[in-house]
């Protein structure tokens, strides 16, 4: 029986130390009086929140507040310092487009190498391959090493890919950039699509408030690693003009 789609972070901190840009020599003194050589800095403190299957949150925040870090939590990609994290379906991370790309393989190639690497199987991936060409738009250049191809169009056969992949969780970190203005339209209207279904989660960050209250029935607003308001866009935006 597949467990129900869920994310649950329970008083999560997580910190990162700052190599210091002194030289040996000037770091001798400190290593001998046993002082650390790097500076230690809190990315999040004590953030605990819970996201249900259905539901589409905005994370927002000032730059450097934390976003990226719950972000990449969620996809697995970095570990907590302390507290829990837990989650419960597929991920399709749209934070990096086109990071799991080999820029040395032609198109068809990356569609199957970056599907596996988002849990596809192979026979899901042939089910799908089609879909996802079709998607792109850029079926006349995927014999070509991505290489040879424009930067918007590997983020057009990376976004493709992803929202093909049936993920149980979908993250966006700020406006699609995805190519033209109708393509852009094209991708928020197939994420919306995936919304109506209720059974996926999917996760938006962005300071463009007007796209969160279009796009969220729910926001989390953090501030220097930690979450100050959690309710409607409307609610959490008030707080975040006060900050």
């Amino acid at each position: 029986m597949k467990q129900t789609t869920h994310i649950s972070f329970k008083n999560v901190d997580k910190e990162f130390y700052l190599q210091s840009k002194r030289t040996f020599k000037e770091l001798i003194p400190s290593l001998i009086r046993g002082k650390k050589w790097a500076n230690k800095l809190k990315a999040l403190n004590g953030v605990s929140f819970a996201i249900s299957a259905g539901e589409t949150v905005g994370i927002v925040g000032h730059n450097g507040a934390g976003k990226s870090t719950i972000m990449k939590l969620i996809a697995g990609v970095s570990y907590t310092s302390s507290g829990t994290v837990s989650v419960i379906g597929r991920v399709a991370p749209m934070i990096e487009l086109g990071a799991g790309f080999h820029y040395d393989l032609n198109g068809y190639e990356n569609i199957y190498l970056n599907s596996a690497i988002l849990g596809m199987h192979k026979k899901e991936i042939e089910t799908q391959l089609e879909n996802i060409i079709e998607f792109s738009e850029i079926r006349e250049f995927l014999h070509e090493p991505l290489k040879h191809l424009s930067t918007g169009m590997v983020m057009r056969l990376a976004f493709s890919i992803a929202i093909h992949a049936h993920a149980d969780i979908f993250l966006i970190d700020e406006v699609l950039a995805v190519g033209d203005n109708e393509f852009q339209k094209k991708c928020l209207a197939k994420l919306e699509e995936i919304k109506q279904q209720k059974d996926t989660i999917i996760i938006f960050i962005s300071h463009d408030q007007e796209a969160v209250q279009q796009f969220c029935e729910r926001a989390i607003l953090l501030e220097k690693g930690e979450v100050v308001s959690d309710g409607t866009p409307v609610e959490v935006f008030g707080k975040y003009a006060e900050n």
